[in-house]
């Protein structure tokens, strides 16, 4: 019911933003597809990893994307938490929500 996704994103407190760019592209090597202001994106293998700067955090968040037919249906079957407030999904195209231990889950269509 459950395909990977093609995106990760690591949320990045903004004091920590600038030196968690710097790794991922000149110690790890990843080649820069995308920039703005507050965001970065990298090719990961077929993912893109996006580092965003986060403003309003102390800590380090990992939010995973997940495929699957039916983003309602995989919410029940999860028994996990609605977090739809988390971040507007532009084209409407996904639910937000998480697991146990607090990882971000954005349930897409296939």
């Amino acid at each position: 019911m459950f395909q990977p996704g093609n995106n990760i994103a690591i949320k990045v407190p903004a004091f920590k933003w600038a030196e968690t760019v710097v790794f991922y592209e000149k110690r790890i090597g990843l080649d820069l597809i995308n920039q703005s202001d507050d965001s970065v994106a990298f090719k990961f293998g077929d993912i893109t990893l996006w580092i965003d700067r986060v403003a309003t955090q102390s800590q380090t968040d990992i939010w995973l994307e997940l495929r699957t037919p039916s983003p309602d249906d995989a919410l029940a079957q999860l028994g996990s938490p609605d977090r739809d407030g988390l971040e507007l999904i532009e084209d409407g195209n996904g639910r937000w929500t998480s697991d146990p231990a607090g990882v971000v889950l954005l349930l897409r269509d296939e």
